[in-house]
């Protein structure tokens, strides 16, 4: 019964994606008829195959392996996955038209500093990161928790490259959130 139940919250964190693309797209619209410039696209495919891959190998390692649901462990991964949407949503809203799932710079716009930004550079990641470890553990995946783990960190570090280069070019980047940490909340130390 709790494969099922698994597998319903996993279809719905699928349309929850569905619905991330569709807002991404309108926002990528927007930014790019106010001049915005697009970076990294040759990362983006791989990122959208790893994340697509994610949530199909959660459900099929839950189903092909048997994996049990330990409440001592699936509760407070659900918690921390629900949190994670928390996390996100509020990314998400604290950049408003800026949001999106592409690298679009708007030249001469302050970078944000607002919202989760002012405690970290790269909430949104963190919540991957998180959600990562997290999702497929409800249900004891801990395999495809490893292995995207593993392979969403090679690309969150080309990904944050690119990122932070092409705000630091055209947003003010160091000046707005130099001294925040990347993942985690406070002060980065100085260098």
């Amino acid at each position: 019964m709790s494969q099922y139940l698994y597998s319903g919250f996993m279809l719905l964190l699928g349309l929850e994606r569905l619905v991330e693309l569709s807002i991404s797209r309108s926002n990528a619209r927007w930014a790019l008829g106010q001049g915005g410039l697009v970076y990294g696209r040759e990362h983006l495919l791989w990122m959208k195959l790893l994340h697509t891959a994610f949530l199909a190998g959660c459900v099929l390692e839950v189903w092909a392996f048997s994996r049990p649901f330990l409440p001592l462990l699936g509760w407070p991964c659900l918690a921390l996955a629900l949190c994670c949407q928390g996390l996100r949503y509020w990314t998400i809203a604290s950049l408003g038209r800026r949001w999106n799932i592409e690298v679009i710079v708007l030249p001469g716009v302050p970078a944000e500093a607002a919202g989760p930004f002012r405690l970290l550079r790269h909430p949104n990641y963190l919540a991957v990161v998180l959600e990562g470890i997290a999702v497929p553990l409800v249900h004891s995946a801990w395999l495809t928790a490893l292995i995207f783990s593993l392979l969403n960190a090679v690309l969150l570090r080309v990904r944050i490259r690119c990122e932070e280069q092409a705000l630091a070019q055209h947003c003010q980047y160091a000046a707005r959130l130099g001294d925040r940490r990347r993942f985690l909340p406070g002060r980065a130390t100085p260098t």
